[in-house]
């Protein structure tokens, strides 16, 4: 699918550029001080009721509070590393003298180490929904694929069968890592079943089927992702068998971007070394008496670092698929230049058809999109709130969009405002945006008592004292991200 170019945003001086640049990572270090300053004054009361870890660095403490971050730590340095890199040697050495065993060698690589850890009883769970999604596929009815996929996905959260896996593993982390192959694996078994049904996939019943398998026992994206669709799954790993090159060099390749993954590891654990901001929004009483710097740093602190998180947990799986000759969905892009909602849903939400189908399509395909994320997240009560907030925000940006777009307000903005300016009210408009899309993160990291609290702060009870200033920040923000957007490195 190919794009329509993006409309040339006005340049603005390179002083007012320089500005925003200063004002932005001013204010990013400043309010980050403020809550370091907050962190270290309530060190001894977080230690006694969040249990701060010893810290890598002495004289420093490390906030653990974030599960994935800590539920992935750990599994890399138990295993999930090693199998990682035996995944790399593999596929090199296949690529060298066997390339045509490339792909079966790495399917079978990637069900034992799969078994290795979540031993044959786990992997029978998987193979179970592998074969009954393949089945109903065969019928070719989207509607009732997509019945069966939602309602294997339901089973995550059906509580005796949970106990009786609970009682397959010695510790509640082994669980944990079954689940989230079962959700990670679902998305796949979807994306594979609409192929088939839609017609693009091999109509070659056992080729299809060990593709299916190859699909999902691909180490790199088997537990967390990303995810790459069935289609463009075997595309690339036949491309990639039929062209490979084992003489080519990978070495300085590998070398950058591994250094990258350690420098994004590093930030996030000197984030949660030097602001402890996951144990602080778990605390009422501590998001309640905030300064409203260190308020504005703690917001900005937790979707950095969840940016910053799966900089790490998709960087070395797509790094290893990079080398595979797979392309990888591109990382995440930071929260403080995302100015749009549309920017960052707009994978999920053009599959469902988008606006190709009219506006009310284009309504029902955007609920929908949020609506299965919500429910695949678990459906939790701060999940809806998020997903509903994300569609309003969607909703009314396409229709500002609209309005604007239109011939009458078209002709005014022309009349009355030079280019330059015109982008400037397009950033104070990406500004409001942008505060709805941080608060409904923070409704997503932390749930609804956080953005229930945020929003007192700053827009009721700060409407006058604390909103301005962060709307001009924000402001600050968005034009980073037009230029961004505009001039991409």
């Amino acid at each position: 699918m190919t794009s329509k170019p993006k409309t040339q945003l006005a340049p603005l001086p390179w002083m007012e550029i320089l500005a925003y640049w200063v004002l932005s990572f001013g204010s990013h270090l400043y309010s980050f001080y403020q809550l370091h300053i907050f962190s270290k004054e309530h060190e001894a009361g977080l230690e006694r009721g969040f249990q701060l870890e010893k810290g890598l660095v002495k004289g420093f403490k490390r906030d653990p509070s974030d599960f994935e971050w800590t539920f992935w730590t750990q599994w890399a340095k138990k295993s999930l590393l090693w199998t990682l890199v035996g995944h790399g040697v593999i596929s090199r050495l296949t690529s060298i003298f066997y390339p045509k065993f490339r792909v079966p060698a790495l399917a079978l690589y990637g069900f034992l180490a799969a078994s290795s850890v979540l031993g044959m009883k786990g992997v029978s769970v998987l193979l179970v929904h592998l074969g009954l999604s393949f089945s109903v596929a065969q019928l070719r009815r989207p509607a009732l694929s997509w019945a069966i996929n939602l309602l294997l996905l339901s089973t995550l959260h059906i509580q005796p069968l949970q106990e009786i896996q609970r009682g397959w593993y010695k510790t509640e982390e082994e669980h944990y890592l079954l689940l989230f192959s079962v959700a990670v694996c679902g998305l796949r078994f979807i994306s594979f079943s609409m192929e088939h049904c839609w017609g693009s996939a091999d109509r070659g019943g056992v080729v299809q089927l060990c593709w299916l398998f190859s699909y999902t026992f691909y180490h790199p994206f088997f537990y967390n992702g990303p995810i790459i669709t069935y289609q463009d799954y075997i595309e690339q790993m036949r491309r990639s068998s039929e062209e490979c090159d084992g003489d080519k060099s990978v070495l300085s390749y590998l070398v950058l971007r591994v250094g990258r993954i350690i420098l994004w590891w590093c930030i996030a654990e000197y984030l949660i070394h030097v602001m402890y901001m996951h144990s602080i929004q778990s605390n009422e009483t501590y998001l309640e008496i905030l300064p409203p710097w260190a308020l504005g740093g703690l917001a900005l602190a937790l979707v950095q670092f969840f940016f910053v998180k799966y900089l790490v947990l998709f960087g070395l799986p797509s790094l290893l698929a990079t080398l595979d000759n797979l392309l990888p969905p591109k990382l995440p892009r930071c929260v403080s230049v995302m100015y749009s909602f549309t920017g960052m849903w707009r994978y999920i939400y053009v599959p469902l058809g988008g606006s190709r189908h009219g506006h009310l399509s284009k309504v029902l395909s955007t609920g929908l999109a949020f609506g299965f994320v919500c429910l695949w997240h678990g459906g939790h009560d701060y999940l809806q709130c998020w997903a509903l907030m994300n569609w309003a925000g969607v909703l009314v940006e396409t229709g500002l969009k609209r309005l604007f777009a239109s011939s009458f307000i078209r002709s005014i903005v022309e009349q009355n405002l030079s280019s330059a300016m015109e982008r400037r009210c397009i950033a104070l408009l990406s500004a409001c945006s942008t505060a709805m899309l941080i608060l409904s993160n923070l409704v997503f990291l932390g749930g609804i008592h956080v953005g229930r609290i945020f929003w007192k702060r700053v827009f009721i009870q700060g409407w006058s004292t604390t909103a301005p200033p962060m709307l001009a920040f924000l402001y600050c923000f968005a034009q980073i991200g037009l230029e961004y957007t505009s001039h991409p490195p």
